[in-house]
């Protein structure tokens, strides 16, 4: 399977007879939009299109407009994202914590975020995929007082403790390592490392601060976790 970083939280997975796309928000470069545009046109197996949550830097609009090309593309959307009428594509879902959707390609479970809208675990083709949106350990210590800082770690512990009662590990985890939270940036994904075990690591939410997304590395990989250290739109991973 291989995973494509498209920018900020947008990746696309690639399986063998399907492909999905997650949280675009926008290319990150020319040759990101030429990819997902021959995909549109050409990709001869099932296309999905996932969005976590309706912040601006998750969900782009122009998505819908993808069904122009592909009228058989089938949308995975969190309950928090409203369209009008008229917009709401044909093959459509929309899902709250806990629940399931599936079809003869992948099982997708929606889990919780400590902002609006859902996490998501994908399966398909062997492989456990976990995309966490904007679930993250939103501390803000510099900013917060101790209590809220308490506040927001227990609400995320019991998220991740929702997500173990699941599953024992994942073979990837796309999570956030966003350098605005300040010098303990890296703190949620830590925790979720310790909790969740993941086979691979990949860091996101992190707009371009690439040094400071992939200083996780060596944490990661302390803890027998591959780290994939992105340094461009466009990179790619097979796991």
């Amino acid at each position: 399977m291989k995973l494509i970083y498209i920018y900020h939280s947008g990746f696309i997975l690639q399986g063998t007879d399907f492909v999905a796309v997650i949280d675009y928000y926008k290319a990150g470069n020319p040759e990101n939009e030429k990819f997902i545009s021959e995909l549109l046109m050409h990709y001869p197996g099932r296309l999905y299109v996932f969005v976590s949550h309706a912040h601006p830097d998750h969900f782009n609009p122009v998505i819908l407009q993808w069904r122009r090309q592909r009228p058989d593309l089938r949308y995975i959307f969190s309950e928090d994202i409203q369209l009008p009428a008229d917009s709401l594509p044909e093959h459509r879902v929309f899902m709250k914590k806990l629940e399931t959707w599936q079809d003869e390609i992948l099982r997708v479970k929606a889990f919780g975020s400590t902002d609006i809208g859902i996490s998501f675990l994908i399966e398909g083709e062997e492989k456990r995929i976990f995309h966490a949106g904007d679930l993250n350990n939103w501390h803000w210590a510099e900013e917060s007082t101790a209590e809220e800082s308490r506040e927001s770690e227990d609400h995320f512990l019991r998220e991740l403790d929702c997500l173990a009662g699941e599953v024992e590990q994942v073979d990837m985890a796309l999570f956030p390592v966003d350098p605005r939270l300040g010098k303990d940036y890296m703190r949620g994904a830590c925790q979720f490392i310790d909790r969740i075990h993941p086979r691979w690591f990949a860091p996101m939410h992190f707009w371009e601060k690439y040094g400071k997304a992939n200083a996780l590395r060596k944490y990661a990989e302390e803890r027998g976790c591959r780290f994939v250290a992105w340094t461009h739109p466009g990179q790619y991973v097979e796991f």
